[in-house]
């Protein structure tokens, strides 16, 4: 009988070594399939936090300014509410390559200097650009944040700087993200 018992235990002991088997295997699929799909979501989290890889386009033209409307609310001078209007021509090489035009609304008075909200849009064959930034009355350059358009520019961001403001050698150099 301790034949038998040992031979018993021994059957016993062989069955349980397979059952540990098999639960070591099923752990170790078990973890590279959580390590597999932990790995793909990084994966994908990680593309999806990736900055989009846009094509920049850079649009350079002169401002040509031909009708222009200050609009003095009361009280007479300088007053939050003042607005300048303004339209002109886009120039390229002499030509006409389009039209825009804005304004600009006083939203702060701080002594002699306004400070001015701007809104202009520029239209073209292709489509139109709208811009907005801030302004200093008097300041003979500006950035503006490119917020949108229309037709090819229907989905446009990015930065157009101008300069020489008001002056016949005002230009813009907007540089526009697809």
């Amino acid at each position: 009988m301790a034949t038998r018992s040992q031979g018993s235990v021994g059957v016993h002991e062989r069955g349980r070594r397979n059952n540990n088997t098999r639960v070591s295997l099923a752990k170790f699929f078990a973890i590279s399939l959580v390590t597999a799909l932990v790995g793909v979501f990084a994966v994908n989290s990680a593309d999806a936090e990736a900055p989009e890889r846009r094509q920049v386009e850079v649009l350079e033209l002169e401002v040509r300014n031909d009708q222009y409307a200050d609009t003095d609310l009361n009280p007479k001078g300088p007053s939050l509410g003042d607005a300048y209007v303004y339209s002109g021509a886009a120039m390229r090489d002499g030509r006409s390559v389009g039209r825009g035009g804005g304004s600009c609304q006083v939203i702060r008075i701080k002594g002699e200097e306004l400070t001015t909200q701007c809104l202009i849009t520029i239209e073209l064959k292709r489509g139109s650009l709208t811009m907005q930034s801030l302004w200093v009355s008097g300041t003979n350059s500006l950035e503006m944040a490119i917020t949108g358009g229309t037709g090819d520019f229907s989905n446009a961001r990015g930065t157009a700087h101008y300069w020489d403001i008001a002056t016949p050698k005002e230009r813009v150099r907007a540089e526009i993200l697809h």
